[in-house]
């Protein structure tokens, strides 16, 4: 039998990075429909955050699965729901993120998603961008 274990962090932004997420109760009630639409496809979602304009996922990777796949399904679905339910049009950024996360690295990626909207009162999502892809090119990742 295979076995696969991978966990990924994910982040990808609204198109042109637009603040379509400022309503933090909406924001969380995306939340909690990308977590239920998930399960339904056998995505398992570990954490899930972000702020105004982005969004990251922790999630672990299935060997009948692919991150392109993922977060198609989740863009597309969640963009569709959210419009649907009248909190306004969301468009998501064709392009993603997504790192390998080691698992002694895990309860830090958790706490760091967790702090999102803590860590934008200090730092825009163009500099944490630059940040992770700095840190990989740095640790020739």
């Amino acid at each position: 039998m295979s076995y696969l274990s991978l966990i990924i962090h994910c982040v990808w932004s609204t198109k042109n990075r637009a603040p379509l997420l400022k309503n933090s109760h909406y924001r969380y009630e995306l939340y909690s429909h990308i977590r239920k639409y998930s399960k339904s496809k056998g995505i398992l979602i570990d954490h899930i955050g972000g702020f105004t304009d982005h969004m990251h996922l922790l999630l672990f990777l299935k060997s009948n699965q692919s991150v392109g796949e993922i977060e198609r399904l989740i863009k597309g679905e969640s963009s569709h729901w959210y419009s649907q339910m009248k909190y306004g049009p969301l468009q998501w950024q064709d392009d993603y993120f997504a790192v390998s996360v080691s698992p002694d690295r895990l309860n830090t990626v958790r706490q760091y998603i967790r702090k999102q909207e803590e860590h934008h009162k200090k730092y825009s999502f163009e500099e944490e961008y630059e940040s992770f892809v700095s840190m990989l090119h740095k640790n020739n990742l």
